[in-house]
């Protein structure tokens, strides 16, 4: 695996072996990648860690929600209104359409309760709210994409 910077490969380390003693044997590696990911209920949760500057990094939890979901202006109004009532994270759609919810965190202060915080509030979140859009918006779940 490749870093962009020092300060990367060093909050990876820090970070991989802390998301392996919170969610155990369930959690995948990318080989080529800083990502690592961790299935909760119905949500698939990405731990990734990418360059802040050359001295930092940040770490992104991110969930991919639903999938295919018609993005009409009612579900962006449901998004943004969600988003405005959310402690930290917000949604977002992808570049493909995907319906996304991400939370980022400094990466050279993070400790373990912090980033167990990040990913069991993302993943909960996507869990939350995936059942809920598919039935009103349409899409597919992120457990349907990977089934």
């Amino acid at each position: 695996m490749e870093f962009e910077t020092q300060a990367q490969q060093a909050c990876y380390e820090k970070v991989a072996p802390w998301v392996t003693d919170l969610f155990g044997g369930s959690v995948l590696r990318k080989p080529d990648k800083p990502i690592l990911g961790v299935m909760h209920g119905s949500a698939f949760a990405q731990v990734g860690v990418f360059p802040w500057g050359d001295n930092d990094a940040i770490i992104t939890t991110r969930a991919y929600v639903v999938t295919g979901a018609e993005l009409t202006a009612e579900l962006m109004r449901f998004l943004l209104e969600e988003n405005a009532g959310m402690r930290f994270g917000a949604f977002g759609v992808d570049d493909e359409g995907d319906i996304i919810f991400e939370h980022s965190i400094v990466g050279s202060t993070c400790d373990q309760k912090e980033l167990e915080s990040s990913v069991i509030h993302v993943a909960r979140t996507a869990d939350d709210y995936d059942d809920q859009i598919v039935a009103r918006w349409g899409g597919e779940r992120a457990l349907d994409q990977i089934r």
